[in-house]
């Protein structure tokens, strides 16, 4: 598995604007669902709030990675945002969240989908990692920056 399978520019936005974790799961259904109409956005929506309610995905140091399965997925979807202003999500180290990567993956593929969570929490545990997609100027660039890895 690699980044670039499962992310694509139109699900990579620098600056993103939100005020909040439930406005950004919002915002990423509604992102993803327009860019894949296999998904509808309310549905989508409450996947990622019911799998937040388990427990928060802020992973630490600025990083979330908000993820759900769907009934509707096809094939392992990824968004990634680095927020205009970071927003508390409740991460493991009450720290705010700034970098989000969220992912959405097939009902049946547990263990694929336990794969990629692996291989993301160990790239958003790289400093290095983080600084570089932090410093991008843009979407694109903060795209290939996060497939470079």
């Amino acid at each position: 598995m690699t980044l670039e399978s499962i992310l694509t520019t139109g699900r990579t936005e620098y600056s993103a604007s939100v005020t909040s974790k439930k406005r950004l799961l919002e915002y990423i259904a509604a992102g993803i669902a327009a860019d894949n109409p296999e998904f509808n956005a309310d549905e989508l929506f409450n996947e990622l709030l019911a799998r937040e309610r388990l427990g928060s995905t802020g992973i630490g140091h600025g990083v979330a990675i908000p993820h759900c399965r769907s009934s509707r997925c096809t094939s392992i979807t990824g968004m990634l945002l680095k927020l205009e202003q970071p927003i508390d999500f409740e991460a493991v180290d009450d720290a705010p969240v700034d970098l989000i990567f969220a992912l959405i993956v097939p009902a049946e593929a547990h263990d694929e989908h336990l794969k990629v969570l692996g291989a993301l929490a160990t790239a958003f545990n790289d400093p290095d990692y983080r600084n570089s997609l932090r410093s991008s100027e843009d979407s694109a660039t903060l795209f290939k920056r996060a497939i470079a890895s």
